[in-house]
């Protein structure tokens, strides 16, 4: 059967911005997982006879952007579990990429994996595809807690799938960690079940650390509507530690990983110095990103972009010669700005007050002076070297402070 034309480059109409100057991002969503984790509200789906209709909807979506770029210099295939693709797929998509697009020869080049699927022979297919990052969705190295989020390896399976991957010889390896998971009690902040979490944690840190990993993704727990780990939240069969609790979590493992040398360079994630995710700092600062494949994000510095969180609708749309975009929104210069006060100050960087003022008009200083005084004061924000930065405190209410 005819699949229809596909849509001529030129005329779309998704042009990226030429501010700012850094290259952009290159994302890929791999939206099959061999099951769904209880906490996961990232779309994805478990039949799998779809790969092959998805691969070759994939390649059509590459030919429609092909020319939205110059280069890219990251990146990131996610999902989903891409590691659930055999070695085979995940190599010839990565070949069907570099064929489509022109990403530098310094790139980061990132791969999602669960420990469960981490073999000698995926490891390989994927080192001669030029992957050289890693990102192992772990979660916790608790038994326990691995089966309260659904996962489908061990403790002991997460701990082997790592030394696989360093015997591999992947120098650029990051882990996925969730903390702050609900009880069964809610019987008072120091109850014997709430304890046990906070100890299955500090003891996941250390496992962690002690795999020497060179970056660390630590987020807490988020309900995700309709999953069904918020379900049994929503029914009182679990119940989720108080914010004092939460904040307790998140400054100890801010101190810990400090300590043991990883920079906190953004609220979630922590690096060794040199290997912050160059992808994920794109978000961050705004800079443009192209997202293919069913429920991606784009943004080209003022448009943002997404498509269908449903792989039958974007097969069909590339089918048909259409591109599978669900919705669009164009930003105001308003929106732009309350979003750079949002991102930066998840980050340690925090906001440069020069860069800030020439791109949004605003005088930060001058417009909240008596806000930032007294959030100062709390100790929530400092100023230094030209830039207004969040605190380890202030890291912990980032949300809040970009409502100044």
């Amino acid at each position: 059967m005819d699949a229809g034309p596909i849509p001529n480059p030129t005329e779309n109409t998704f042009q990226r911005s030429r501010e700012p100057d850094e290259l952009p991002g290159l994302y890929i969503h791999i939206p099959f997982c061999l099951r769904k984790c209880t906490y996961c509200g990232f779309y994805s789906i478990t039949d799998h006879s779809l790969i092959p209709a998805y691969r070759s909807a994939l390649r059509r979506e590459m030919e429609i952007y092909r020319e939205w770029a110059a280069s890219f210099d990251t990146l990131y295939i996610g999902g989903g579990t891409p590691s659930v693709l055999t070695a085979a797929d995940l190599e010839g998509l990565i070949a069907d990429l570099l064929d489509a697009f022109t990403i530098t020869a310094d790139a980061e080049v990132t791969v999602e994996v669960n420990p469960g699927d981490i073999t000698p022979g995926l490891l390989a297919s994927l080192r001669r595809a030029g992957v050289n990052r890693l990102n192992i969705g772990i979660q916790s190295f608790d038994d326990d807690s691995l089966a309260l989020l659904g996962r489908r390896h061990t403790a002991l399976q997460a701990i082997g799938a790592i030394q696989r991957v360093r015997d591999a010889v992947f120098e650029n390896i990051g882990l996925d960690l969730i903390y702050g998971l609900p009880s069964f009690s809610a019987a008072g902040e120091t109850s014997p079940e709430v304890e046990r979490r906070f100890a299955a944690w500090l003891a996941t840190l250390d496992m962690a650390t002690g795999m020497n990993p060179d970056h660390l993704s630590c987020y807490q727990l988020t309900l995700e509507e309709n999953t069904p780990l918020a379900k049994r939240c929503r029914l009182g069969e679990l119940i989720l530690p108080s914010e004092s609790r939460q904040a307790d979590f998140f400054l100890r493992t801010a101190q810990i990983l400090e300590e043991r040398g990883y920079r906190h360079y953004e609220v979630s994630n922590f690096a060794r110095p040199g290997r912050e995710s160059r992808h994920n700092r794109k978000y961050w600062n705004h800079v443009p990103y192209l997202g293919l494949g069913p429920a991606a994000h784009s943004f080209s510095g003022r448009e943002r972009r997404w498509n269908h969180s449903s792989v039958d609708a974007y097969i069909g749309d590339l089918e048909s010669g259409r591109e599978p975009i669900e919705s669009r929104e164009i930003l105001s210069d308003e929106q732009l700005r309350l979003e750079a006060l949002f991102l930066g100050f998840r980050t340690r960087r925090g906001i440069c007050l020069e860069t800030f003022r020439i791109r949004y008009g605003r005088d930060l200083l001058a417009d909240k002076r008596d806000m930032i005084e007294r959030l100062s004061g709390e100790g929530l924000v400092e100023i230094g070297d030209g830039f207004l930065r969040p605190t380890r405190a202030g890291m912990a209410v980032a949300d809040s402070l970009a409502l100044i």
